[in-house]
């Protein structure tokens, strides 16, 4: 409806554009929202649509990919709205997983993670989008399966934090860092998305 008025608007101006009264009057007629570029200009500096360029990193760990979901796993982040913009599959390498892995290589169990991330091939990806981190998150469910809520990628598909089927950054600082470790630039496209000025536009 509000992308109909905007039409109209824009239709009668342009047709009354000689006519400064009759403009003025379209001006009181119709809600200064509703403009898109003539007085409502004045009081929008910048553009009603949100930040689309925030990344994230989102690796299907081996238990994933050996129980094929990693299909599934991609289907919930395009549904989501996110964009895809880097993806491969690698066996990974103990240095890279060390440096992935920095603040719990002093743990007990860090000998146990590097032999279950380097039992098989991993699938990792870089996703863009508006709040794509902390939603991110969200949709991967808690670390531990068993306390993850249904509905998460987690709480669908596995029960032990052994097994947890899949990684996603959890800060805006530890994505950037994650995202440069695993992917040259190169391996990273930007490319326009068709849908998400129509599903994201503020109000």
């Amino acid at each position: 409806m509000v992308m109909l008025q905007r039409f109209v608007f824009k239709r009668l101006r342009l047709f009354y554009s000689g006519n400064q009264e009759i403009t003025k009057s379209l001006l009181t007629i119709f809600p200064a929202a509703l403009l898109d570029g003539h007085r409502a200009a004045g009081h929008r500096a910048k553009s009603s649509l949100p930040d689309f360029k925030e990344r994230t990193l989102i690796a299907v760990k081996p238990d994933g990919v050996q129980r094929h979901l990693v299909g599934q796993i991609i289907q919930r982040f395009e549904q989501r709205g996110f964009k895809l913009v880097g993806l491969k599959m690698l066996q990974v390498s103990e240095d890279l997983l060390s440096q992935h892995y920095c603040e719990l290589r002093s743990k007990p169990f860090y000998p146990q993670l590097l032999h279950y991330m380097t039992s098989g091939p991993v699938v990792v990806m870089v996703w863009e989008g508006f709040k794509v981190v902390n939603t991110s998150r969200m949709m991967v469910g808690h670390t531990n399966p068993a306390e993850a809520k249904a509905g998460t990628v987690r709480g669908d598909f596995s029960f032990h934090i052994s097994r947890n089927v899949v990684h996603a950054s959890d800060s805006l600082e530890g994505a950037q860092r994650e995202i440069q470790l695993w992917f040259e630039n190169k391996e990273l496209l930007t490319w326009d998305c068709c849908d998400q000025k129509l599903t994201c536009e503020e109000e």
